[in-house]
């Protein structure tokens, strides 16, 4: 029998997510962010999924390059756009576009020779300053890209937010009002809004949006889960118990010792560890389910194992089936149990977990 460690996607989930997004922000052009291997979940999985969206996009060319490899025909946007010029005659080949973050990359083109003009977004930062141009800089960027019309041809204009996954704090309305006021004489589209965004703040839902998180059907927000906003989780990991095991009140479970039988108990040891991206912080207490059932994680991760006291499951067997997150355990919970976010665990499951579609 092999390792039961596994991820099992939920297809429909991504469909029913993308016309969440629809409802939310009618009207609008949808950029579904399907960068690191689709938030874990699979790139081309998660893009055949979503084909009813109207673009994609990936932070860069090699992952642009397998969409396309796999007969992905929606258009591409290079959020981290391109990092030398070697990268132009791929980007025309394969009808990408990418997005300008920076000085550096506005001297590569100007002295690049690109096969044919490059399709470009330039990016703003209005004050998260991580990526973007300055606002004060955009107007020069823009005279410089269109004096170069064979090489560089401008489809529009984004910013990032940077805290809109707190609805009270007042930074996400002064990035809109900065990037409306930098950009209101030219005409091409704008985009703003991200998961939180889209949820929270219809102010950000200018002409394009880009999901990403609630694609996946995990929320953005501290407190609340996928389900509070209408979304339904698409990836949910399990395994199955390979040991359960009788201890004498006063023994000690895993590496440390830290965790000691409070009582005479049966204690499952589950084929999931931090090997599989299931996360080492997560504390005692962290729900596990158990035949649908809740139990807590005991003592610390292990690489390949988890420790959970069976205390509430006395009739527990090995081979049970155990759920670590999902549609009946949120990932947002176990996430919050680990000091961590979503993102982090979706994004961490390694590949030796067999991934099942339905």
């Amino acid at each position: 029998m092999s390792r039961p460690a596994q991820a099992i996607l939920d297809l429909p989930a991504f469909a029913h997510n993308l016309k969440r997004v629809r409802e939310l922000a009618p009207g609008r052009v949808v950029m579904s962010v399907i960068k690191a291997n689709g938030y874990g979940h699979g790139m081309v999985k998660a893009a055949n999924a979503l084909r009813d969206t109207d673009a994609f996009a990936v932070a860069c060319l090699e992952e642009a390059l397998m969409l396309r490899e796999a007969g992905i025909d929606r258009p591409i946007i290079l959020l981290e756009g391109f990092f030398g010029p070697a990268e132009f005659p791929a980007i025309v080949q394969h009808r990408l576009t990418a997005v300008i973050h920076h000085e550096e990359q506005l001297r590569m083109l100007e002295g690049g020779r690109p096969p044919a003009p490059l399709p470009l977004w330039l990016k703003v930062d209005t004050g998260m300053h991580r990526l973007g141009l300055a606002p004060d800089k955009v107007a020069e960027a823009r005279q410089r890209l269109n004096a170069h019309p064979s090489k560089a041809e401008i489809k529009g204009y984004m910013t990032h937010l940077a805290n809109a996954d707190e609805r009270d704090d007042p930074m996400t309305l002064r990035q809109v009002e900065c990037f409306g006021r930098t950009l209101a004489s030219y005409p091409e589209p704008k985009s703003i809004a991200n998961s939180a965004g889209i949820l929270a703040w219809p102010q950000t839902h200018a002409d394009w949006v880009r999901p990403g998180l609630m694609l996946y059907g995990a929320s953005p927000f501290a407190g609340s889960v996928g389900w509070d906003h209408g979304l339904q989780p698409a990836l949910s990991l399990h395994s199955q118990l390979m040991a359960v095991n009788k201890f004498k009140r006063g023994e000690r479970v895993g590496y440390g010792g830290e965790w000691q039988c409070p009582e005479d108990m049966s204690v499952g040891v589950v084929a999931i560890g931090y090997g599989d991206g299931y996360p080492r912080h997560a504390k005692t207490g962290t729900p596990v389910l158990v035949n649908g059932q809740r139990v807590p994680l005991i003592g610390r991760v292990s690489m390949d194992m988890i420790c959970v006291d069976l205390r509430a499951q006395p009739q527990a067997r090995i081979g049970d089936p155990v759920c670590l997150w999902g549609t009946e355990l949120p990932v947002e919970e176990i996430a919050q149990c680990a000091d961590t976010i979503p993102y982090e665990l979706l994004c961490r499951v390694t590949s030796r977990v067999r991934v099942l579609a339905e």
